[in-house]
């Protein structure tokens, strides 16, 4: 049997199953919370102990773990959270023949071939161009980018760090956040601005600019429901913003591939933002792209709803050592 992993910042995913007949069939899962565990073997015990206790027929022999950081050597060192997972030790550790770890982006792209048409919400149809590169970009605790480009027959993942790439302004209100964010931060990066960090920074700066209320207690998540819920003006404004600064960073990774294939978008916060990203800021950010607003507008793009996205390619990936 295979044990499937995707493993974030803010929480991780597990589960046990095997793929059969182009399905990713789980027996057992569970969710847990990064801030309750001191590192992922301590999760990893946690889960392997609750799986062995509801005594299911089957050998655990194969692992694969997307991890939230750049993958080296079969490990990754996590770059929002002080934890390193390293597939030899917990191969070891745990008795399973063969794991593998990758950058969680990488398992998130190679997921995209098992999702279902119910998994995706369309924001832009396009002009889709059959094998064409495609795009998998979400935001989170952070923000994670990867890429699939047709070889040899198949779609192939390139992760990558595209999170950190430096964050570009294009519209007078991004300039000033930009401003706001160099001062405080030196570099700032996509990642400083699209994420859920990132809201609580565009939160701030609007507050300040405006001198109105401080950061409701519950960070990102309340401000997405001031807007969403209670129409918080301020919390509507800085939505947009954010969503405006996701189309925009977005159009710009599409366009270094001529995503023509398909862009989807990903991570824990675009499923809960879904009713504005798809009013139009977003797409009105991605096409802005000057000379080649034609071509942008060809991408088609989808939200993708299915949070085991991640899963689902670790699966494949472990079905293939």
């Amino acid at each position: 049997m295979i044990l499937a992993g995707d493993v974030g910042a803010t929480k991780t995913l597990l589960e046990v199953g095997a793929l059969r007949e182009g399905r990713w069939r789980p027996v057992f899962g569970k969710r847990y919370w990064a801030a309750e565990h001191e590192d992922f073997p301590a999760v990893l015990r946690a889960f392997l102990s609750e799986w062995a206790a509801r005594r299911v027929r089957g050998r655990l022999t194969r692992a694969c773990f997307g991890v939230a950081g750049p993958e080296s050597g079969n490990r990754v060192r996590m770059t929002n959270l002080p934890w390193r997972v390293d597939a030899k030790l917990i191969a070891r550790r745990f008795r399973i023949a063969q794991v593998r770890v990758v950058n969680d982006f990488a398992a998130a792209a190679t997921g995209i071939e098992l999702l279902r048409p119910a998994d995706l919400v369309t924001l832009q149809s396009g002009k889709p161009a059959p094998d064409a590169p495609r795009l998998v970009i979400g935001a989170g605790s952070g923000l994670g980018v990867a890429y699939l480009v047709r070889t040899a027959g198949r779609y192939r993942a390139i992760p990558g760090e595209g999170g950190h790439v430096g964050f570009a302004p294009s519209t007078p209100d991004q300039m000033d956040l930009w401003r706001y964010l160099h001062l405080r931060l030196d570099r700032v990066a996509a990642e400083d601005v699209v994420s859920g960090p990132g809201l609580v920074r565009i939160f701030e700066f609007l507050s300040g600019r405006e001198g109105t209320a401080a950061v409701p207690s519950g960070g990102a998540r309340s401000i997405a429901e001031g807007a969403l819920e209670r129409g918080d003006p301020l919390c509507m404004r800085s939505l947009d913003l954010f969503v405006s600064c996701f189309g925009a960073v977005a159009g710009d990774h599409a366009l270094a591939v001529m995503a023509r294939g398909g862009v989807y978008v990903t991570g824990g916060i675009a499923p809960k933002i879904l009713p504005r990203l798809a009013s139009g800021g977003f797409c009105a950010a991605f096409d802005a792209k000057g000379d080649h607003a034609d071509a942008a507008r060809k991408m088609p793009i989808f939200v993708v709803t299915n949070e085991r996205l991640g899963l689902l390619g670790s699966a494949l990936i472990a079905d293939a050592l």
